[in-house]
């Protein structure tokens, strides 16, 4: 089927675990079956081997000019390191500050705010790249846009894997349509993270007839991302998303509380969700869930991203543009389209033809 272009914007934790998921996964027989770790072992005929990665950008003076290979591992990233990748060839460029370094993050990432960005959209039509992944912090919404704007002149297709709008703003939408490009987004769900899981335990309330009444959530970590979130400016798109993810499940009123999300330097690139719903069942005689789910947060991304990017490469061979709903509303905590997991599944099932 041929190779999937792929370049990324931000060089953190997330990355890191995309990279060394590629490697890691690259011998595996399609024709195995089961694959821990992996939602499809194809999709389209595309393999998770078939991504390469064409161009990184980041703004961190150590990262910028290392091989990407190198840069993934450069602190203050700390996800688990499950698989050494080799030399791939592809420097990390110099990326626009812009809004992506938050007042938290400033005192731990060195930057150089004299330096001039790379060319984006230059670097990427050099490479020929297909889809860009955009992994910047959340509250990054001048340099978000920006990337989509550089998708855009070098033909790329745009994920936006962070909060920020662009994939639910209709200004973009109708960019992206007119440019002949996919887009996807917003914000991504992980593989088994907190907000997928409140939404099955919600759902099963539901659908089982005990009536919801109160529930909440809270997370816990240590890396850069819960360290740019504990800035309750940059949080601020974070949790309406996934205030939205959990509301719009709810048929009425019931009292829920998301709390922010809550920095630990001691847990690394570990998260701690604790999630409790307490409700009413037959005879209005109590119901209570506690839950506390531990996963370490980058890798958790992965298994998800990577069906996301196959998925996007099959809506530009069909010649798609503008948002593909289809893989928004199964894969994005704040798509477009907002419809219960059972049925987003369904819809993505669809569209890759049965293949899920």
């Amino acid at each position: 089927m041929g190779r999937i272009k792929v370049a990324i914007a931000g060089i953190g934790n997330c990355a890191s675990a995309l990279i060394q998921g590629i490697e890691y996964y690259k011998e595996v027989n399609e024709n195995s079956g089961f694959v821990p770790g992996i939602l499809n072992n194809t999709i389209g005929g595309y393999r998770i081997r078939d991504i390469e990665f064409v161009a990184a950008f980041d703004v961190n003076e150590n990262k910028i000019n290392k091989d990407l290979c190198e840069a993934i591992f450069t602190t203050p990233n700390c996800s688990r390191r499950f698989c050494d990748v080799p030399n791939l060839g592809i420097p990390v460029d110099r990326g626009p500050i812009l809004d992506s370094i938050g007042k938290k993050t400033e005192k731990i990432i060195r930057i150089d705010r004299s330096k001039k960005s790379s060319d984006i959209a230059a670097i990427l039509k050099s490479q020929n790249a297909e889809i860009l992944i955009n992994f910047l912090p959340s509250g990054s919404k001048k340099a978000t846009e920006f990337y989509a704007q550089q998708a855009i002149y070098a033909n790329c297709g745009f994920i936006n894997a962070i909060p920020d709008s662009i994939a639910t703003n209709l200004k973009w939408q109708r960019i992206f349509k007119k440019a002949g490009l996919p887009l996807a987004g917003d914000d991504l769900k992980s593989q088994l993270g907190g907000t997928i899981l409140h939404r099955a335990l919600i759902d099963l309330f539901i659908k089982r007839g005990v009536k919801l009444e109160e529930t909440h959530q809270i997370n816990i970590g240590g890396n850069m991302d819960f360290n740019n979130l504990s800035d309750s400016l940059r949080s601020q798109s974070k949790m309406e998303c996934k205030n939205d993810s959990i509301f719009s499940l709810i048929p009425y009123p019931a009292s829920i509380t998301i709390a922010p999300p809550y920095f630990s330097g001691l847990s690394g690139d570990n998260k701690i969700c604790y999630i409790q719903i307490t409700g009413k069942n037959f005879g209005q005689c109590p119901v209570s869930i506690d839950v506390k789910l531990s996963v370490d947060d980058s890798p958790n991304a992965g298994g998800v991203i990577v069906d996301v990017i196959r998925g996007m490469k099959i809506a530009r061979d069909l010649g798609l543009s503008g948002v593909i709903s289809e893989i928004c509303s199964y894969y994005f905590k704040f798509p477009p389209k907002k419809c219960p997991d059972d049925e987003g599944y369904q819809r993505a099932k669809k569209f890759f033809g049965g293949l899920l």
